[in-house]
């Protein structure tokens, strides 16, 4: 076997068949993520029947490490290059199956799972939210009685929506949330019923991956209320209480706005995706540019304590009240 160094503490080898094998460090995170991604690039320039992916020796992933890998696996699924990975440890496979990439990657010499309690004790602490037990049980709490407020509202809101438009009482719409794992966000529906399917005739003012328009014609009376008090949000307590989602978060992304990443910013998934967080209690209708939601996800990763999601919870409070707020 030929060896050769290649980026910040990524190795490629080729076999007797000239395959090329990179080889990955222990960690695979942000800090190699770029240069794993540029690596595969150069090889995938190259044209072979296949790379193989050898995570031997590789204990944990994150957010960017995932991202890495479907930036890849994309380019070489355009290419029709075989794209394998091999010897993945049950802490890794774990996080595959979280995000059920486990179903997408093709996978070689690698643990297999026969129950979810074995994949949760194996997911991997990207951040120290993830494993709060203090933050779980307010969430929970925060949960219980935002349905309840959710439960006296119900009626009122089901009425004005019906009278106001024809159409489900309930949008669900799939968000992408901790480590990119797909789940089904809950609000009452503030638009016409068939909203998605217009979606692509509809001007985007955002620059970036998300999508922003502050006279989105799609908005029924009732829903512009509803956004403007954030009453639309309120079935996502149920998300809360179930785990998807926490009380103070980042803002969870569609699936198609986390295709359209740059690996680093896949760090943002790093956290469980929040009802409310920096982007809710610093203008979100005014935030218009991707950068700005990165660096306000990043900035609550980074001050993230207790007592900062409690500040934040009490910040939105004072926003929800405020005519300048608006809907995610």
């Amino acid at each position: 076997m030929i060896g050769e160094t290649s980026g910040t503490n990524i190795q490629v080898i080729y076999d007797e068949n000239t395959i090329p094998v990179v080889i990955l460090p222990v960690r695979f995170t942000v800090v190699i993520a770029d240069s794993f991604r540029d690596t595969c690039r150069q090889l995938l320039l190259q044209n072979p029947q296949r790379i193989v992916i050898d995570f031997h020796h590789t204990s944990f992933i994150d957010s960017c490490g995932i991202g890495a890998l479907v930036t890849n696996l994309k380019t070489a699924k355009e290419k029709n290059i075989d794209f394998v990975l091999t010897g993945v440890n049950s802490q890794v496979m774990a996080v595959f199956s979280l995000t059920g990439l486990n179903q997408v990657l093709t996978i070689e010499n690698s643990h297999v799972y026969t129950s979810d309690d074995q994949i949760h004790r194996n997911l991997p602490i990207t951040h120290p939210s993830v494993r709060s037990w203090v933050k779980r049980i307010m969430d929970i709490l925060g949960a219980l009685v935002g349905l309840s407020i959710t439960s006296i509202l119900f009626l009122p809101v089901v009425i004005a929506i019906k009278l106001d438009s024809p159409g489900p009482i309930f949008f669900g719409q799939v968000r992408c949330g901790w480590m990119g794992k797909k789940f089904k966000i809950w609000k009452f529906r503030s638009m016409c019923a068939n909203a998605e399917a217009l979606k692509q005739s509809i001007p985007n003012q955002a620059e970036g991956a998300i999508f922003k328009n502050d006279k989105d014609p799609r908005v029924t009376k009732v829903g512009d209320f509803l956004r403007r008090s954030s009453l639309d949000e309120l079935p996502q307590f149920w998300n809360v209480l179930i785990g998807d989602m926490s009380l103070v978060g980042t803002r969870p992304p569609t699936p198609d706005e986390v295709e359209r990443y740059e690996v680093p910013q896949w760090q943002r998934l790093d956290v469980k995706p929040g009802m409310t967080g920096e982007w809710q209690v610093n203008g979100r209708s005014q935030i218009k540019n991707f950068a700005d939601v990165i660096r306000l996800d990043l900035k609550y990763q980074e001050n993230w304590s207790l007592w900062y999601d409690i500040k934040l919870i009490l910040k939105t409070i004072i926003v929800v009240f405020n005519k300048n707020s608006g809907a995610v």
